[in-house]
């Protein structure tokens, strides 16, 4: 009867345990830089935070023009509301009136 005995060598030894390392190394790296790892999330986190500044601002805005807008309803249309409404959009003034004109960003 032959018997073979098999003598283990280094290189069988390090076979599971290297790529144990490869396969944790590699979900170790996206969890860090994939599309929804840890540094993704700090990218998504100030472009919210930003958003969150626009969208304060636009309401803000909008308030300024509900607000402006309230005193046009109502039935009652204030004098100088509507005097200012109709020289801005029509550019009419008087001819005994000095016009001063500012440029003004938001309006």
């Amino acid at each position: 009867m032959w018997t073979k005995q098999k003598r283990r060598t280094n290189r069988n030894r390090f076979i599971l345990p290297l790529l144990t390392i490869g396969v944790l190394g590699y979900f170790g790296y996206h969890s860090y830089h994939g599309e929804y790892g840890l540094y993704s999330r700090a990218v998504i986190d100030a472009r919210i935070a930003g958003l969150n500044a626009e969208l304060d601002k636009l309401e803000d805005e909008r308030k300024g023009l509900e607000r402006r807008i309230t005193l046009l309803r109502d039935g009652t249309i204030e004098k100088d509301m509507l005097d200012e409404y109709a020289r801005r959009n029509l550019n009419l003034s008087l001819p005994n009136e000095l016009t001063i004109i500012i440029k003004n960003a938001g309006k």
